[in-house]
């Protein structure tokens, strides 16, 4: 799917190892997107964008996301004060996936549930186990 925000890949090789950022949106007009910290390498959360996202997150360098839940653009922090300030973007070798890498602001925190990753539980023995403190509690 392309859209009016960025160019379509006319080749295989435009798309895998072209200089043109020219995301392949899913049939929803989404792209997934993965936020790490830029200092600790930390993944932070996994999140949707559409191209209005993604032309603002390259625009302004802070993170835009697209909510499905809620059906609209989100700023990241815009309410919570976790603002995240983009340091590199990359995209994965079909430009289906893109990679944020992000210093975020106010407590460092990413997930909405309180804690600085929403990958803040591991498998352990079939169950799952918090391996970190929030950061506060969720209201």
């Amino acid at each position: 799917m392309s859209t009016d925000l960025f160019p379509q890949a006319h080749s295989k090789h435009d798309l895998e190892r072209g200089f043109a950022l020219a995301p392949r949106f899913n049939a929803d007009g989404l792209v997934v997107a993965v936020a790490q910290h830029a200092d600790t390498g930390e993944i932070l959360m996994l999140a949707w964008m559409n191209a209005e996202a993604l032309k603002l997150t390259v625009e302004t360098q802070i993170a835009h996301y697209f909510s499905r839940s809620r059906n609209e653009l989100w700023k990241k922090g815009d309410t919570s004060g976790q603002l995240q300030d983009v340091v590199e973007l990359r995209v994965d070798c079909d430009q289906d996936a893109v990679l944020l890498k992000v210093r975020p602001r106010g407590d460092g925190g990413a997930c909405h549930v309180g804690f600085r990753s929403c990958f803040y539980r591991v498998l352990e023995n079939g169950v799952l186990v918090e391996r970190e403190a929030p950061l506060h509690d969720h209201a």
